[in-house]
């Protein structure tokens, strides 16, 4: 017997849900580490439902980043390490939170795109979009549902990146403190929680190099957007602490845990 994947998983929870739910839409938010799998698992459940009879929107947290020009202001003014989008406050919460009561009601809804190999976000008439209202809501992102950690834990550095590079642990407290506020807005607004489990982040770090190095092989000629190793070591180190927070929290209060194993493949 062929054990379920994910997207099994997580299309049955939201069959059982739906089943049962009196409004539309059903906002499902999918949390799972750089290179989880996450995207892909939700692209699959937005083929299926959409082949039932549902009208699905696929949000990516990814898409919400600030436009390169605005974490550059924040690099100069708060952090110079607030260049580097991905961390909380370097997304905006205005636009997502704007998009998913957009998608409760009629009407063409654009859906926010951002382009990684440019760092930027498309221009609006690039964006995908949906006739609204959607009845299932695909909420992905490495981060999404989570919270903010105790005070006390940022005071020491997890990585060389904060021991380095925050010193005075000003970064780590402004990303806290943007997840503790304003992204609890746009969870709040999260009707189901799906986290997909890495076994440790030692294993999300190959996952991340993995994929790394599968877009240097898709890539042809121009490699300027591929990392080497070296770099995605310090990149992968500004989502650390927050990957591992979210692990030892959101267990606990997650409506659906998948615990992968190194293989991606579902342990339980």
């Amino acid at each position: 017997m062929v054990s379920p994947s994910a997207a099994d998983l997580i299309e049955r929870a939201i069959h059982a849900r739906l089943s049962v739910w009196g409004r539309h839409p059903l906002v499902l938010g999918v949390c799972g580490s750089q290179g989880s799998g996450k995207s892909t698992v939700c692209k699959t459940l937005t083929t299926r439902l959409t082949q039932s009879g549902l009208k699905v929107a696929n949000l990516s947290l990814d898409d919400l980043y600030l436009p390169l020009a605005q974490r550059v202001t924040l690099a100069k003014h708060v952090h110079p390490l607030l260049k580097t989008r991905g961390v909380p406050g370097t997304h905006d919460i205005k636009l997502g939170v704007h998009t998913l009561h957009a998608l409760a009601h009629g009407g063409r809804v654009p859906l926010p795109r951002f382009d990684k190999a440019v760092d930027d976000r498309r221009p609006q008439e690039e964006w995908d979009s949906i006739e609204g209202p959607a009845q299932v809501v695909l909420f992905e992102g490495w981060c999404v549902g989570a919270r903010p950690q105790t005070l006390d834990a940022l005071d020491r550095p997890v990585n060389a990146l904060e021991a380095n590079e925050d010193l005075d642990g000003r970064w780590r407290r402004y990303v806290n403190d943007a997840l503790g506020g304003e992204y609890q807005r746009l969870f709040g607004k999260i009707d189901f929680l799906v986290l997909l489990a890495a076994p440790s982040f030692d294993v999300v770090l190959k996952w991340r190099t993995q994929q790394e190095h599968e877009l240097r092989a898709q890539t042809a000629g121009d490699t300027s957007g591929v990392m080497s190793d070296a770099a995605l070591v310090r990149f992968i180190q500004h989502y650390e602490r927050l990957t591992r927070h979210i692990l030892i929290d959101m267990p606990g209060r997650a409506d659906l845990v998948i615990r992968l194993g190194p293989d991606r493949s579902v342990v339980s």
